[in-house]
């Protein structure tokens, strides 16, 4: 093998190298691509998020379980769609936006119970593990809820940087939701709106 040729082999290594870095990068971002190795796990949590919301607990449980609904609105199915619906739990794919046109989806199970919380449990998505919770308690005629949660990845160290960058954009996800179901329970107990 020549010099050049030898050059050229490198080349197309290092180029497919990149490509498939890109491709894996992009695959993990988007939740396309799901990794659970269970060799090194990390945990870190996620939250608290406390909001306090000026309306009864049960208009906020209304709004917040409201995009799994039987019939959910046309900008609901853009962000949440349910898979899978049983008598305590749901399978639903939420999909947030990441940049331009690209966006993560992850498939969650979601469970009520009402008036009180919201659990789910992530079964695919850019990290192999999290649970989240909301909870929500009367205070007067206010809510407070409050958002926890855990997030955990492989790979020890590696991992867990790649935790802590999904973990800043998973709570901005969630703190903007939060904002949502604020915005929209305090409009319908002032305005007397049910679903």
């Amino acid at each position: 093998m020549t010099p050049r040729q030898r050059m050229a082999a490198i080349c197309a290594l290092a180029a497919g190298g990149l490509v498939t870095g890109a491709g894996t990068y992009l695959g993990l971002v988007t939740g396309a691509i799901s990794l659970d190795l269970g060799i090194g796990r990390r945990t870190r949590p996620l939250g608290p998020i406390d909001v306090r919301i000026a309306a009864p607990r049960e208009v906020v449980f209304d709004v917040v379980t409201a995009p799994y609904a039987e019939r959910t609105t046309r900008a609901m199915q853009e962000k949440v769609r349910v898979l899978d619906r049983g008598t305590d739990m749901l399978l639903a794919a939420h999909y947030t936006s990441i940049r331009g046109r690209l966006r993560a989806t992850t498939v969650e199970t979601v469970r009520f119970t009402r008036p009180e919380r919201v659990d789910f449990r992530l079964v695919r998505g850019p990290v192999p593990y999290v649970v989240e919770s909301f909870d929500l308690e009367g205070d007067g005629g206010d809510t407070r809820l409050r958002y926890t949660g855990e997030l955990g990845t492989d790979l020890w160290r590696l991992g867990q940087r790649w935790g802590d960058l999904v973990a800043a954009r998973w709570e901005v996800a969630v703190k903007a939701s939060l904002d949502a179901v604020t915005v929209e329970s305090e409009w319908r107990h002032r305005s007397g709106t049910r679903p």
